[in-house]
């Protein structure tokens, strides 16, 4: 019997989840069809896109963007219609024809338009960390009361949702598990000195030796930032506590994350660092498809290393842990002060090890505030802490 055939949404589209995402679809066209695609304001990056899978709609961040994509679809006779602007995010993502929604945009402009696919009941495929940092109760609040389905993206998440029991639902601990490790491939910088890591430009960030991201996800690679992160959403999404989360740094990124149960069983998922293993797991959950990843020989990877990090190499594994230790708005605080960093580093304005002095310096400054309530205090709490971050950043240019 031939499978239904999902509607998706993809949230980012342009960028590598989301192209990912279109690679897996492309290999199994009678399994699903896309709906909307997404982008910020890469124009001829979606345009392309729609001209090859015909979406019903594609979302722009803004209207110029939106005027010229309409242009160029128009000229190609393709009549995907172009919406932009955030509400348009949340109206592609809660659409009735739509039944999974890939949330791959990057950074707090993810957060609105996941809530909306929660509230609407998806079957939300997220790689929007940030959804769970900067909102963690609230989002899943909205997953339950809309009775959506949450499967997790990143490579460590989805690693461990598959080593836990079958049926498990993500938000909940599961029965007999003891604690979960997270690996991390240790970036760029696993070996620098402090004297390499000043030095550090914004291309050194983004090489990182295993996995092709997109550049902010990849300088939080190299500052750890993006596993400590991992570890508030992980956290959320597994219903454990910081002081049962375990991180390793496994330089080979072959096993990408292990449960440990009470019974000293530890079930670890291993496969090559290849983010269409993970998006294929998700698309056809509970089921299995080809993802066109290679298959894994362990004997041509000869040997496995794993260490424990070096938080004085990497201070901001150090504050996402305190971050989640503290609760309340930390994390928030942690995440909109990071995403004010990074783009300063890369824009040549901090220096590397300046993104985790300004991070600890906004987490600091926000004592101990509650967590937001509902969106609109959630996004209060970003924007409080993105200016009081550029406060400080515009202090130290003066």
């Amino acid at each position: 019997m031939q499978p239904a055939v999902r509607t998706l949404t993809i949230l980012g589209a342009t960028g590598s989840i989301g192209l990912s995402t279109l690679d897996v679809v492309a290999r199994h066209p009678g399994r699903y069809r896309v709906f909307a695609l997404s982008a910020h304001r890469q124009v001829d990056a979606l345009v392309a896109l729609c001209q090859r899978h015909r979406p019903a709609c594609a979302v722009l961040g803004d209207a110029a963007a939106a005027a010229a994509a309409r242009a160029q679809l128009a000229a190609a006779g393709c009549a995907t219609e172009v919406l932009w602007g955030e509400a348009a995010l949340a109206e592609v993502a809660a659409h009735p024809q739509v039944d999974t929604v890939m949330a791959a945009i990057v950074g707090a402009a993810g957060l609105t338009p996941a809530i909306a696919a929660a509230r609407a009941g998806k079957r939300i495929l997220l790689a929007n960390k940030e959804s769970l940092v900067m909102a963690g109760e609230v989002f899943l609040r909205a997953c339950r009361e809309g009775g959506a389905t949450v499967l997790p993206i990143d490579s460590e998440h989805n690693a461990i949702f598959q080593c836990l029991p079958a049926g498990q639902r993500t938000g909940a601990a599961a029965p007999g598990v003891r604690r979960i490790v997270l690996t991390a491939s240790g970036g760029p910088f696993r070996r620098a000195s402090p004297a390499e890591m000043m030095q550090a430009t914004p291309d050194q960030a983004c090489a990182h030796p295993k996995w092709s991201m997109g550049r902010k996800i990849s300088v939080d690679s190299a500052t750890m930032m993006n596993k400590g992160l991992e570890l508030i959403e992980a956290s959320y999404l597994f219903g454990l506590p910081e002081a049962r989360l375990d991180v390793l740094v496994h330089p080979q990124s072959i096993v990408h994350s292990m449960v440990e149960y009470e019974d000293g069983s530890m079930l670890a998922q291993l496969g090559n660092p290849d983010m269409r293993t993970p998006i294929a797991h998700a698309l056809a959950h509970p089921e299995r498809i080809d993802s066109g990843v290679a298959p894994l020989s362990l004997s041509a990877v000869g040997s496995l290393e794993f260490e424990v990090p070096d938080l004085q190499r990497f201070p901001c594994l150090r504050l996402a842990r305190e971050a989640l230790r503290a609760g309340g708005a930390a994390p928030c605080v942690l995440n909109a002060a990071n995403e004010v960093a990074v783009a300063a580093f890369l824009a040549g304005e901090l220096r590397f090890p300046g993104i985790a002095a300004l991070a600890e310096a906004a987490l600091a400054a926000s004592g101990s505030r509650a967590a937001g309530a509902d969106v609109d205090e959630v996004l209060d709490i970003d924007r409080e802490a993105r200016s009081y971050a550029r406060g400080q950043l515009a202090r130290r240019a003066a």
